[in-house]
């Protein structure tokens, strides 16, 4: 038998079990801060919920806030994926904008209801560390939307109004509109399935009639 091998497998193995028992304490975590709050969970709570011992927890995570940290980096990396999919799916289109519209009511705020609270409630008002994750993320959403915006204007040969600052506030006003209305229909009024299905088609073709009161409807010159 190889010794090294062995090793390597014994050391992989270690690293896959503190792995899943991070994941374990994130998703425990994550239940909990949705369901009661963020505020109103404590360590030994989330310990108890991912069946490990407050020690361990204390291990990946120095303090409570370090996992809503955590869990943001998590949920923001998941909802940019999202996005970019749907986006690239449609070749830099419209209608690449549309469906990734589509695609954070309905395939994100649908089906994960707790990362939405985590992402628009309970990260708020927490802390200075906290709230600057939370413009961190907000900031990489809106550029990667104002990234999108760029590749339609080159790809289908239009201008905006102003190409400079057009694509940028555009994008500004897309995340904002679309936090707004998933926090009022989902967390405010926990609004049924349907209803928010009706209103992300409402709410997208909103922001698409934005875009293009914004496009200059000339194609570059040859």
């Amino acid at each position: 038998m190889d010794p090294f091998k062995t090793k390597s497998r014994s050391a992989m193995r270690r690293q896959r079990e503190k792995e899943m028992r991070y994941r374990t304490i994130l998703e425990a975590a994550e239940s909990l801060f949705a369901r009661q709050g963020y505020q109103q969970t404590s360590i030994e709570q989330v310990a108890d919920s991912a069946e490990v011992s407050v020690g361990t927890v204390y291990f990946y995570f120095k303090k409570k806030e370090e996992i809503l940290i955590n869990l943001m980096e998590d949920i923001g990396f998941q909802l940019r994926k999202l996005l970019g999919t749907e986006f690239r799916r449609a070749e830099a289109s419209p209608e690449g904008l549309k469906n990734a519209g589509l695609a954070f009511f309905n395939s994100f705020c649908l089906n994960f209801p707790e990362k939405v609270s985590i992402f628009y409630r309970e990260s708020v008002g927490q802390s200075v560390e906290v709230e600057r994750q939370r413009k961190k993320l907000h900031m990489q959403i809106t550029a990667d939307i104002e990234g999108a915006l760029i590749r339609i204007r080159e790809g289908q040969k239009i201008r905006y109004h102003d190409d400079d600052l057009s694509p940028e506030l555009m994008a500004v006003c897309i995340v904002g509109i679309y936090e707004r209305v998933a926090c009022h229909y989902l967390l405010w009024k926990d609004s049924p399935k349907s209803d928010i299905m009706k209103l992300a088609q409402g709410a997208v073709s909103f922001t698409l009639g934005g875009v293009d009161s914004l496009i200059v409807k000339k194609e570059y010159s040859e």
